[in-house]
């Protein structure tokens, strides 16, 4: 498979601007790409297509690569099978999810991964890139026809993961423990991506980068970590 991934965690870190964090790594995915379609349906904040559009362009002039939002052509499925490169933005994933359904753009963003258009996600755009959107932390404003999501990893996804606080007087549940109610019913590992963190994929081949180490649950087992170094290619092999 010549899949090329980006699976960023958040657009934007504690101390940074929008993207910032990541820029060398969206320069590496999109080399000799002078296009990228953008996908603005997640709405953060309930903002607009265009003025998150217009957000994503200015950050990706300042690494010298043209974005254009989906929202500006007329046919989205031929923007899609058309395009160099995909980057799909954070804000709610299951508004994000119900209007790849709507507007049917499932099957023709699978295949153009399937035959290396890079794709890049951040927070809603990473937790569609896995098996379903069953481990996100949003809430579900709208309803699509199924949790089942793009599938171009074999795993699902927590961007935003965040480890408990040991001092906390906060008698809520915590991502772990949301992560393994997941587990009681699916089978698929989840991997929790801390703040910064993200995850390249290239063919049957993943890496760590970022900050921190990344959480790694696996049905039936207790959480484990792993960081830079170690080999995480076993996930991309999951069932």
């Amino acid at each position: 498979m010549s899949r090329k991934l980006l699976l960023v965690s958040t657009s934007t870190t504690h101390g940074t601007g929008y993207l910032e964090h990541c820029e060398e790594e969206i320069k590496n995915l999109f080399e000799g790409i002078s296009t990228v379609l953008f996908i603005p349906f997640a709405r953060p904040g309930g903002i607009s297509h265009t003025a998150y559009t217009e957000k994503a362009k200015e950050a990706f002039a300042r690494i010298g690569i043209g974005l254009k939002g989906i929202n500006e052509f007329k046919d989205p499925v031929a923007a899609v099978q058309q395009a160099e490169g995909m980057f799909i933005g954070g804000g709610n994933t299951f508004l994000l999810l119900k209007q790849l359904y709507t507007q049917q753009l499932i099957k023709p963003i699978q295949e153009r991964v399937a035959k290396g258009m890079p794709y890049m996600g951040t927070s809603a755009g990473t937790n569609v890139a896995g098996r379903s959107i069953g481990t996100t932390n949003d809430m579900p404003i709208v309803f699509p026809k199924t949790f089942d999501a793009l599938q171009l990893v074999p795993f699902n996804l927590n961007p935003h993961y965040q480890d408990p606080e040991p001092n906390s007087t906060h008698m809520g549940e915590t991502r772990q423990t949301r992560i393994q109610e997941f587990h009681v019913h699916n089978t698929q590992p989840v991997i929790g991506l801390r703040e910064g963190s993200m995850l390249q994929i290239r063919g049957d081949k993943m890496q760590l980068l970022g900050p921190h180490s990344t959480r790694v649950f696996l049905q039936g087992q207790k959480p484990q970590e792993f960081k830079h170094t170690d080999d995480i290619n076993f996930l991309l092999d999951a069932v």
